[in-house]
């Protein structure tokens, strides 16, 4: 939710958030972000998990980071956002600051505080910033949401209980319900 549409926020207002608040910056607004549920954190553990061991089997170089983690995606320190989880292929975007552009992929699990944000909001700013694959996992739907924008536009919708091909990977498939057992 936006704090009052009174005052434009920029990024020092972003890193200069009191201690402990969590918030996304978003065209000059600040968005307040919900403590997440226990549902929401063990998929982002699993999901990362998965993700970071298939890149480590394969020697990879990319970086699975979840949040909280800051990602500026037009690296023009306008708009900072905290996906759930992170995967950077392009490591010189990273700093100790966060991820300076797109992350090559991006999942969000959706909650109740998050759901207008995650399918609307942060659905054109991942197309428009150049993120390859962005997937919106849905525990309320039991279905997993997939934009792969390098291809087509397109959402593809998966359940739970189907094996998700993971775009930027083409041997990783991923069943979210077997990771939720």
């Amino acid at each position: 939710m936006p704090l009052p549409r009174e005052h434009r926020y920029t990024s020092e207002d972003y890193w200069n958030l009191p201690e402990g608040r969590r918030a996304e910056l978003i065209d000059g607004q600040l968005y307040d972000m919900a403590p997440p549920s226990r549902t929401h954190q063990k998929l982002i553990i699993e999901l990362s998990s998965t993700i970071r061991n298939f890149i480590k089997d394969h020697n990879g170089s990319c970086e699975v980071i979840p949040a909280p983690f800051a990602v500026n995606l037009d690296a023009e320190d306008k708009d900072w956002i905290e996906p759930d989880i992170s995967v950077i292929c392009d490591t010189s975007k990273l700093d100790d600051r966060g991820c300076n552009g797109a992350p090559d992929l991006v999942v969000e699990v959706a909650s109740p505080s998050s759901r207008r944000m995650d399918y609307s909001t942060k659905n054109a700013l991942y197309s428009e910033s150049g993120v390859r694959e962005y997937w919106i996992v849905d525990p309320a739907k039991d279905r997993t949401t997939i934009y792969r924008y390098e291809e087509d536009a397109a959402p593809m919708f998966y359940l739970f209980s189907d094996d998700i091909p993971v775009g930027i990977f083409p041997e990783l498939t991923i069943n979210v319900a077997n990771l939720l057992k």
